[in-house]
């Protein structure tokens, strides 16, 4: 089973990892694209004032310029240590155990407008760039990532739940995969898409998926799964599972 997660804007600094080794990462199908778009953000670094119009950033955010100025030097981290927010909280990586740790480095994976695609303990510097971003002289991120990624990720020969957030997912689309939605119900029994804790529930069913024992393998084996842990989960008989919260 393999779990795509979405990223996050915000990431941890620093790190105790070597500098960035491409070729050291997961999938080295994706490695030259991941390096045309290292060298594009590392070059348009040199121009701040440009930066902060393609990336989207105040003055304010000029620190995450000098990140992308420094991918190729600054240390890493393990991938799943790098992204911060509501869903990495509520996955909550630092309380697993080595046996869960181990499991989750199997199953988890994160999806990146830079880097494609990393596993969990991938070690990546900390960077800027959305899905919806366009580097000066290429192509968006979409036509660069979908020949290569869409492959590789249809090829892994794994049930696929795909966390995703639309524009990750867009990037590369995966056909047959597991889709989750989580929806409220309120108390007169009508029901409503989760807005401000979507990622924490995405977050917990992530660490679940990357922590238990089982191994399913169809959509009707994950659904019984997740219903096993006292969740509840309806089913429509195609590939979305409907999380109620």
């Amino acid at each position: 089973m393999l779990v795509l997660l979405p990223p996050s804007e915000t990431k941890h600094p620093g790190g105790s990892g070597p500098p960035l080794d491409l070729g050291s990462l997961s999938t080295p199908a994706l490695t030259p694209v991941r390096a045309q778009l290292v060298d594009a953000l590392v070059e348009l670094a040199a121009d701040v004032p440009a930066a902060r119009a393609v990336l989207g950033l105040s003055p304010a955010k000029d620190e995450e310029v000098a990140r992308n100025a420094a991918l190729r030097t600054s240390p890493t981290l393990p991938a799943i240590e790098r992204y911060t927010g509501v869903l990495y909280d509520a996955l909550d990586v630092g309380s697993l155990t080595r046996a869960q740790r181990r499991r989750a480095a199997g199953r988890l994976a994160i999806g990146s407008a830079l880097l494609g695609l990393v596993r969990a303990e991938d070690p990546i510097p900390a960077y800027r760039l959305s899905a919806g971003s366009v580097l000066p002289g290429l192509p968006s991120l979409r036509t660069l990532w979908k020949p290569v990624l869409g492959p590789a990720l249809g090829e892994t020969g794994e049930l696929v739940v795909d966390l995703r957030s639309g524009a990750y997912a867009d990037l590369a689309p995966v056909p047959e995969a597991v889709t989750v939605q989580v929806l409220s119900e309120r108390p007169d029994g009508t029901r409503a898409v989760v807005s401000h804790f979507n990622k924490a529930h995405k977050g917990r069913l992530a660490r679940l998926l990357a922590t238990t024992t089982a191994e399913p393998d169809t959509v009707v084996r994950l659904r019984a799964l997740l219903r096993r842990a006292g969740l509840h989960v309806e089913h429509d008989g195609g590939r979305q599972l409907t999380l109620v919260v």
